[in-house]
């Protein structure tokens, strides 16, 4: 019987550790369920504050190359979404965006990394902005694992041409949602 036991204590404790990996994760310490003015876009109708949030991620796979950060509102008018934000060639030793590193002035995203044009025609982080009376709209991020460590694109390159890429180069995503209406 006591055999049985330890056979049964061994096979749980091992099977523990095999399924107890750890899953690439994106977080964010000053965004929460909903986003707040301070993210909402200054313009476009909107007076937020245009602020990108803080992001930080863990547990890349190891074959990681670089990280390239999108924000997506497929809730949006327009038949196909808005791109909010589009970050990529993100160094592999990075793994945090401040808040505020979408805006390109303060110099605040980590060095080499480009912020590519949104859907507002601009560069950088561009804040939610949905129509007034149209209900919570969904703002994805994702963080990309990519297995490159540069996209061959530059801040001229539109998101749909940044997402293709993305696709192909993607090791592994993960992705954070948060709501906001007006």
């Amino acid at each position: 019987m006591k055999k049985k036991n330890l056979i049964l204590i061994l096979f749980v404790a091992c099977s523990t550790f095999v399924f107890s990996q750890t899953t690439f994760t994106l977080t964010s310490s000053d965004l929460g369920g909903e986003a707040t003015l301070t993210q909402e876009f200054g313009g476009f109708g909107c007076s937020g504050e245009n602020k990108s949030p803080q992001l930080s991620w863990k547990n890349a796979p190891k074959e990681t190359k670089s990280f390239a950060v999108t924000m997506y509102d497929p809730d949006a008018p327009t038949g196909s979404g808005f791109w909010h934000w589009v970050v990529f060639d993100i160094p592999a030793n990075v793994n945090e965006l401040v808040t505020n590193a979408g805006n390109i002035a303060l110099h605040l995203a980590p060095k080499g990394a480009i912020q590519s044009v949104t859907d507002y025609a601009i560069r950088g982080f561009g804040g939610p902005c949905p129509p007034v009376g149209h209900g919570f709209h969904q703002y994805i991020i994702t963080v990309y694992a990519l297995k490159t460590d540069k996209l061959g694109l530059n801040e001229n390159t539109n998101p749909a041409i940044v997402g293709f890429t993305l696709w192909n180069q993607t090791l592994a995503k993960a992705s954070i949602v948060t709501y906001y209406k007006r």
